[in-house]
């Protein structure tokens, strides 16, 4: 995921695919599918919001009227088309309409984009009022996905999508609701590295904003303690800069200084950097472009090593048969 902030460009009212209006998005507006959003003043994701204005969700089951079309969470994988499943491509060719973070809408191929009826997007940190958008054209009828990087269970909205689902009155049943699973970050960021999560392997977001830091923070020391591969998703941003700081204080606590740690910007995407570096190295790295929100990074157990330029996890092989 990234940092950057999209703004919406919309300045006027649009009609709507579902028959209500778009209107501007500095005031509540009508949800294009008969609901209502809200959009605060304040970052979900960092900024200063009082609790009133969280997001809630609007419009019920029963103030729609047309049989129910298809809610489908896409997971892309890690960013580039040929990283897509045959099965993502296909729910993303059938979709009447597509719901999406604005940066991952962009990563979508024009043959995909050209063919649906309708694209929305929003800015980061949208996530309910995304989520509930793509739930309502369903209700309305339409066929509709709603799509994000990696796997939708992994730090993802298919969660999300069923509790607001479940919140409307509304069943999943009803939506014929399918997850069409992809490529999560940590195993595509793997990949680039060579082998380093084969054993037992916890995954981190460090700039998770629906968790408190002492949290996020207790999970590391035991993930680190107990010995296990450890995959960071989102290590730095802007507003969380201590995060980062304070996670390699506590890796170097309990790992050895010298732990082979893969770091992988953007992977599949056009910026992607990869490195493989000592965990010594890693607080520097933070105030580099190496290391962002759409970076992973890989940090190796007590047994990682790397051989050829690639980092290896042994998986224990060794001790049951000669090789």
């Amino acid at each position: 995921m990234s940092t950057d902030e999209t703004t919406n460009e919309a300045s006027t009212d649009t009609e709507s695919k579902c028959g209500g209006s778009e209107a501007t998005p500095d005031t509540d507006s009508e949800s294009k599918c008969g609901g209502s959003t809200s959009e605060s003043s304040g970052s979900k994701c960092g900024g200063s919001t009082d609790d009133s204005d969280e997001e809630e969700v609007g419009a019920t089951v029963d103030d729609f009227d047309a049989d129910p079309g298809q809610l489908v969470a896409v997971g892309l994988g890690p960013g580039q088309p040929e990283g897509m499943t045959d099965r993502a491509k296909t729910a993303l060719a059938n979709a009447e309409h597509i719901v999406g973070y604005t940066t991952y809408v962009e990563l979508l191929p024009d043959e995909i984009t050209d063919s649906a009826e309708d694209i929305y997007d929003t800015p980061m940190c949208g996530e309910v009022s995304r989520t509930e958008e793509a739930i309502d054209r369903a209700l309305a009828g339409n066929d509709v996905a709603i799509i994000g990087s990696g796997d939708p269970n992994v730090y993802a909205l298919a969660g999300l999508a069923l509790e607001i689902i479940e919140s409307k009155g509304a069943t999943a049943t009803m939506l014929d609701f399918e997850v069409v699973p992809g490529v999560p970050a940590a195993q595509s960021c793997a990949a680039r590295v060579g082998a380093p999560l084969v054993n037992d392997t916890v995954s981190i977001s460090l700039s998770d904003h629906l968790t408190d830091m002492p949290t996020i923070e207790s999970r590391l020391h035991a993930a680190a303690k107990e010995g296990f591969t450890i995959a960071i998703y989102n290590p730095w941003s802007r507003k969380r800069r201590d995060n980062y700081e304070k996670c390699c204080e506590i890796l170097l606590e309990h790992r050895d200084p010298d732990t082979p740690v893969g770091v992988v910007h953007a992977a599949g995407r056009e910026d992607e950097e990869v490195e493989i570096v000592e965990l010594r190295d890693l607080p520097e790295l933070g105030e580099t472009d190496l290391v962002d929100m759409t970076t992973t990074l890989l940090i190796g157990n007590e047994e990682t090593y790397v051989w050829d330029d690639r980092m290896v996890t042994p998986r224990g092989y060794e001790t049951k048969y000669d090789y």
